[in-house]
């Protein structure tokens, strides 16, 4: 199963779901990778910590290969580090992936990554971490995944912008990968008490959008859960945000 989560905003919680449900994945004996396409490498930060300032591969140097940097490229697989935590493996982001992209696009890579990720047969779950925008990166990821998680954080604009991703995902089934399949929107950020949470997902609702019933609550841990590196359910696992963690997981498991 290869899952991208992807939305074209910014600050919606892409890379900690993505984290946060191939860390429980982990937990449950799949063999897991976390694929980080976005150049902030956030997601990577989260999964390596430290430990990401002493990595010598990236997803850089792989799309180098692409690109016939070097006389004898290496696969996917030799971009792979495991992660602290079992069952967990990270392909790292790199900064320069930002100034790759122009060249990847140019010489229409696109497919690179599906067809390299056909060939890696060694993980039950494979996360996709993106860019908050429809870029090269992007693109690639959801023409080789299987399914799209869209994160929503609760707010007008974030809804309004929602109707062009889900145009921009249809336009990529049609194109490109007829078997990708939304899963449903992640309601991120959500405060129960407030009425315009409340109003926003009916909203989305009444409109016919998937909109998924696992919500994931606003809480001041998951910060301190990005400074610790540790995904919420190594961090606190009886914690509130991390059962729902799990109960999303469970529900896109059924």
């Amino acid at each position: 199963m290869r899952r991208v989560v992807f939305n074209q905003k910014g600050g919606v919680g892409k890379s900690t779901i993505a984290c946060n449900l191939a860390a429980i994945a982990a937990t449950r004996g799949r063999r897991t990778l976390l694929i980080d396409l976005d150049p902030q490498g956030n997601a990577s930060r989260y999964l390596l910590g430290k430990a990401l300032d002493e990595q010598k591969k990236t997803l850089a140097y792989f799309f180098d290969d692409i690109l016939g940097y070097k006389l004898f490229p290496e696969t996917l697989a030799a971009y792979i580090v495991q992660s602290p935590f079992p069952n967990l493996a990270v392909l790292p982001s790199d900064q320069r992936l930002e100034e790759l992209q122009f060249k990847l696009e140019s010489r229409y890579k696109m497919y690179k990554l599906r067809e390299s990720l056909d060939s890696l047969r060694a993980y039950d779950e494979i996360f996709i971490d993106t860019p908050p925008a429809l870029n090269f990166f992007t693109r690639s990821a959801l023409i080789a995944a299987d399914t799209c998680l869209i994160p929503f954080d609760c707010d007008d604009f974030s809804r309004r912008a929602l109707y062009t991703l889900m145009d921009s995902v249809r336009e990529i089934q049609n194109d490109h990968n007829r078997h990708l399949r939304v899963e449903g929107i992640v309601v991120n950020q959500y405060q129960a008490r407030a009425n315009l949470p409340l109003r926003l997902v009916d909203e989305l609702r009444a409109d016919g959008l998937p909109v998924l019933d696992a919500f994931l609550s606003a809480s001041i841990k998951i910060r301190e859960s990005h400074h610790q590196a540790l995904p919420m359910i190594h961090l606190d696992p009886r914690h509130k945000l991390s059962s729902e963690f799990a109960a999303l997981y469970d529900l896109l498991s059924q």
